[in-house]
Formats: C-alpha cells, structure tokens, sequence
C-alpha cells in the first residue's frame, strides 16, 4: 500500500516544474511521517531537474533541505515523537554496514546512499522524490531533530542548514577548526554565507575571498572579519602563507593557484563545489614547498548533521532566506542562474497544499 501527495516536479528536461501526483510508502516498523512545512532550494535541484549531470529519471521531484512536522510513527521508532519538529537532508538510505557507513560517515556510503531525489528508491521501486511535496516518509536513522529554540524561532531558515550548512560545517569540523583558527571562503553564495557563519561561530578568524568589492559589506555583517579581492594581485600576495583552511564554494572551474599559495605550512583547501578536473589547473610546487594540500568534501554524516543543527541552536545560526511559493520555482531556478538570491530560497509549502 502507498499513499498519493502533491508534489511539483519535472516530466522532462526542457519541460517546467508542475504539480503532480506521486506515491509516498506506507510506514514501516521504523518509518516516520513529515508532513513538509518548509523546503530549501539547492542548486542540485536545478541541476538534477534540467539533467545537467545526467542520469536524472522523470518524473523528477526535487528538493533535500526539508522540515516539518512530524504525524505518524512506526512501532519501533524511539528518536521522535508525533508533533516533533523534524528534518531530512541529502540522504534517506544507506548500506548502514560499510566501513564508512560503521564510522557515521554515510555521505561516503562504499555501496553508494540514497539520495532523498533521483536515489533508487529500495521500497517502491523507480526513483526516490524529494522535499517539494506534501509529506515525506523516511527510515528514523536519517531524520534529524530540530532545536526548539530554532523551530520557534525562524524554522524556514533552519531548511538551508541541510545541505549548505553541513557541506561546509563538515570540513569545518574534520580540519579541527576552533578558536584562533585562520579560515578563509571563496565564494559568498549558498554555502559560502554558510561557511561564514559556522567558521564564526567555531572562533575562527575569517576572511572571504571575492571578486566582488560590492560584496565587502555583507561578508562583514555575516561575521567576516576581512574581505581580499582576490582579482588585487597587492591583496593576494599580503594574505600569502595565512590561512589554516580555505572552504571553496565556487561550483565552476577557476584558477586555484592564487588561493593554494595563501595557505600556511600543512594548510588545506576544501573544494565542495564541482569545478572540473584538476591536473591542467595545479603548479605542483606552490603545494610541496609547504606541505600545502587541496581536498575534497561533499555534504555530512548523519551524526555531524545533527551536531551542526545542535551548534546552530546553542549560537543562534540560520541561513539567510528569501521565501517563495511553490509556485515560483520555475522563475526562482532562473534567478539562482544569475546569482539573484540572497542566499537561499525556501519554499513555503503550504503554497503547494493550499493550492
């Protein structure tokens, strides 16, 4: 037995979101029910609607920074009740038994998670569909709980902390980032905003790096305490051999060079954004010559998901939003193209209910 909801998806891709039907599964022993209230837009929702990296299978429902509510439980669950706030991010499944998996680690899955869109969906069969819908239902190991004080607070603002909040607090956390730490950002978008916020709130002393002058004045009320342009050669060469960790949010290929020379001895820079290959980009002795090294990050673990949401609720961390109806999604996948969000949309979704 299943359960037919709202949802907005895509049947094609060149063909706009729309509402449709799709099929929810009836609750297993360890099962729980999330009737969605808020849900993040992600570039991947993009992304995997337009096809852009390929193998998205239609009909295509988007969406993993989802919150809501909780309405039904199964038997066996312990972790949340009915009417909990509640929340799932980029995954609802794993192999739950891999190395990786064993070490809270399940972003890294050695079979491969499932994604809470486009995943193989290992109860209904076809393809799994995410947040834009009415209600969700989701194994309890990958359904996370919301501070109180968020929830009462500002709840469609914690929907971003699911996928850009622990894409960067992972790094954050695994380069033992605390107080004192020198952690710069490339890139104020989604995640960079995020990174800001996180590093800030971990002690560090943060700068962004920017093209941009224009946007010196955000980065600082986000908690940067410096902005380099990174585009002033006189800027970079004075924040050369500084930086612990550098987190690069940009999701297209730039040069790096400029950025690998600014860390200190035994620095790292984290790229979570996909920028294409590597080895034309890469002067190997800016690198040796101080034991400096680029690395790779992609979203969190269930258990650091649920620190980072439990950090943001002790410091009082939200991302910053602009809501929108899911009515608008069509037009707010072509602002985000053109960089026009300040920093997240989050989808209303009583708009898709009411409707």
């Amino acid at each position: 037995m299943s359960t037919s909801v709202k949802a907005f998806g895509t049947e094609a891709k060149d063909k706009p979101l729309k509402e449709m039907t799709i099929e929810r599964r009836e609750l297993t022993l360890q099962d729980i029910e999330i009737d969605i209230l808020y849900c993040g837009v992600c570039h991947s929702d993009l992304h995997t609607a337009r096809n852009d990296w390929g193998g998205t299978v239609y009909s295509a429902v988007p969406g993993h920074e989802i919150v809501g509510k909780v309405t039904k439980i199964g038997k066996e669950v312990t972790k949340l009740k009915v009417g909990d706030y509640a929340a799932v991010g980029c995954m609802v499944d794993s192999c739950q038994s891999c190395d990786s998996c064993n070490q809270d680690l399940e972003q890294y899955c050695l079979n491969g998670f499932t994604g809470t869109y486009n995943g193989k969906d290992k109860h209904l069969g076809g393809r799994t569909f995410g947040g834009y819908s009415e209600k969700v239902v989701v194994d309890e190991n990958f359904v996370l709980k919301i501070p109180k004080n968020l929830a009462d607070s500002n709840l469609a603002a914690v929907a971003p902390l699911l996928c850009a909040g622990v894409t960067t607090w992972s790094p954050l956390r695994h380069w033992n980032v605390k107080e004192g730490s020198k952690v710069a950002v490339v890139g104020l978008g989604g995640l960079g905003h995020m990174a800001i916020k996180l590093a800030k709130g971990l002690g560090a002393e943060v700068t962004l790096f920017s093209r941009s002058p224009s946007k010196e004045k955000d980065a600082k009320e986000l908690g940067a305490d410096t902005v380099v342009i990174s585009t002033d050669e006189t800027q970079m060469k004075l924040a050369r051999g500084k930086f612990d960790l550098i987190i690069d949010t940009v999701p297209y290929e730039h040069d790096l060079n400029p950025y690998v020379s600014t860390l200190s001895v035994n620095g790292t820079l984290v790229l979570v954004g996909f920028i294409g290959e590597l080895d034309s980009m890469l002067q190997t002795p800016t690198m040796i010559m101080g034991r400096r090294s680029i690395a790779g990050s992609v979203i969190g673990g269930i258990k650091e998901t649920q620190e980072m949401l439990d950090f943001c609720g002790e410091h009082n961390i939200v991302s910053e939003i602009e809501e929108i109806k899911m009515q608008e999604i069509n037009e707010a996948y072509e602002r985000m193209l053109k960089s026009d969000v300040r920093y997240r949309f989050v989808i209303d979704m009583k708009s898709l209910k009411n409707n």
